[in-house]
């Protein structure tokens, strides 16, 4: 990873929007903080557009998508895409799956769930899962102490022996049913919505993250941007970013920020 001072002027110039985790990317120790937030509010401003790719779920997703200044979200790690259309007051959703499959998958996490639970000490469902539509979330560090590696790496094997695509962010172990990821979801929120095709366009993006299920984002993007506690997962992380900010969390994502629109004015 190069250090985001090697972003090219040029490069940066032609960048026309970003894509960002949430979790330890937008927000520093749990919360949103005034840099951060405003920093997404300047890049809307400039005519960037702004789209969170997160794990969080679908209640949070309904929130950001009307109140925040973005341009669409993508939820539990590319299960759907929620844009709010102000002019219509209209929420637009498209999911992956319809909703008796994700009725049927959300009856079968029940018991996934309660596995894991005995048999990884120290874990616990996730405090959002009540709002989430498509998969099983595990907390390993929000709202318990903080587990090792070695309980992590049972969790993820217990998911994926119950069938489970199983990916790791920075605070829970994220589990559900079909190949679906955030890249995938990421280019059909950009065709339908934007009428962008990113396989020809993806130089013009960046994505910023900071743990290993932003991996498939990393490897597609040429100027991916890693915030500088990606460090804290070591070779956790299939593909790295091109770069890494100076600054962890959500003054990192405000370092990113902060360099496209610097660029835009020289």
């Amino acid at each position: 990873m190069k250090p985001l001072t090697e972003f090219s002027i040029e490069a940066r110039r032609a960048i026309r929007g970003v894509f960002c985790d949430i979790d330890d990317t937008l927000s520093t120790g749990g919360r949103i903080t005034a840099e951060a937030y405003g920093a997404m509010e300047r890049l809307q401003q400039a005519r960037l557009l702004v789209i969170p790719v997160t794990g969080r779920p679908a209640g949070w997703c309904d929130h950001i998508a009307r109140m925040w200044p973005v341009d669409g979200v993508i939820g539990e790690n590319g299960a759907f895409y929620f844009r709010y259309d102000k002019t219509k007051q209209k929420m637009r959703r498209h999911f992956v799956d319809d909703a008796a499959t994700r009725a049927e998958h959300r009856a079968r996490f029940t018991k996934i769930a309660q596995e894991i639970i005995q048999a990884v000490p120290g874990t616990a469902i996730a405090s959002d899962q009540q709002y989430r539509e498509t998969d099983l979330a595990i907390d390993f560090c929000e709202d318990v102490a903080p587990l090792p590696s070695s309980a992590i790496d049972e969790i993820v094997m217990r998911m994926e022996k119950h069938g489970l695509t199983a990916k790791v962010s920075s605070i829970h172990v994220n589990g559900w049913f079909g190949g679906y990821d955030k890249l995938g979801m990421t280019k059909t929120l950009m065709r339908e919505a934007f009428a962008v095709d990113l396989d020809a366009a993806r130089g013009n993006y960046v994505f910023v993250g900071d743990s290993p299920n932003d991996a498939p984002m990393f490897g597609y993007f040429p100027h991916a941007v890693g915030v500088a506690n990606i460090l804290d997962f070591g070779d956790r992380v299939e593909h790295l970013p091109a770069y890494v900010s100076q600054s962890r969390c959500g003054p990192g994502f405000a370092e990113v920020a902060e360099g496209l629109l610097l660029a835009r004015k020289l």
